[in-house]
């Protein structure tokens, strides 16, 4: 099964989208739920997402530098 990794809903006066700051994580490694995967930034903040599930990364669709709305698929992650 797989696990697509969206980015999250930032708040009623958040910006609707986000640049990718850096990936704490490899393709291949194995991530626990609710670990932090990558940063990200906006004009307000940086902030952190968390894996929505535990598996393996399988890929990851964005790279550092990428500015990606809210919703977007950033990682797949299999069980």
């Amino acid at each position: 099964m797989t696990v697509e990794m969206a980015l999250p809903e930032l708040g009623d006066d958040a910006p609707d989208e986000a640049e990718v700051s850096f990936w704490y994580v490899e393709v291949g490694e194995h991530v626990k739920d609710g670990q932090d995967m990558v940063e990200m930034v906006t004009d307000k903040a940086a902030f952190t997402v968390p894996a929505p599930a535990g598996g393996r990364l399988a890929s990851i669709l964005v790279t550092e530098g990428d500015r990606v709305k809210v919703g977007d698929t950033l990682a797949i992650i299999e069980d």
